[in-house]
């Protein structure tokens, strides 16, 4: 079953932009997800909007299988918000099932959509993934990304830099 919250209502009228008025979802597996999310749309949102640092659709695809899965050693939860049945911001969470020598969670994919940007929604987003985690959460960030300073304000560190041998 999802939960869902509308952060930050408060008594003064709010623009139809201000983040209060986007719900945020937590969809633990592919039924939950809300009115007006439909998979395809939730890879296109996640390929589009993460650009220039975006993931082919195929893998995104393959990282909701993961998510979705209850097989041993997988699974995962996906966190939307939404404004009237639009999908206006997205986070997928991987539960690793290594915890103890790494995160046990790995916050994967985030995104916002670009003309909300800014407007706090993106840091609700994470903030309630967070919370539904058990335990240390990573993620990889490029140097360059202008998200890197959200996720440093929530309380991320660099601990390691990543080295990759292509072949």
């Amino acid at each position: 079953m999802s939960s869902t919250t509308n952060p930050g209502t408060s008594s003064k009228p709010q623009s139809p932009e201000a983040p209060s008025e986007v719900e945020i979802s937590v969809v633990r597996t592919e039924s939950e997800l809300p009115n007006g999310v439909q998979r395809p749309s939730l890879v296109r949102f996640f390929h589009e909007t993460m650009k220039p640092y975006e993931d082919l659709p195929k893998d995104i695809d393959r990282a909701l299988d993961y998510a979705f899965s209850t097989e041993e050693g997988k699974g995962g939860f996906l966190v939307v918000g939404t404004r009237k049945d639009e999908l206006v911001s997205a986070l997928l969470m991987l539960d690793t099932g290594m915890g103890g020598y790494v995160p046990s969670n790995l916050l994967l994919f985030v995104a916002t959509s670009p003309d909300l940007r800014g407007q706090g929604i993106g840091r609700k987003v994470c903030e309630r993934a967070i919370a539904e985690c058990d335990g240390p959460v990573k993620l990889h960030v490029e140097y360059d990304n202008p998200a890197k300073r959200l996720y440093e304000r929530l309380g991320f560190t660099t601990k390691y830099a990543e080295m990759r041998l292509a072949r």
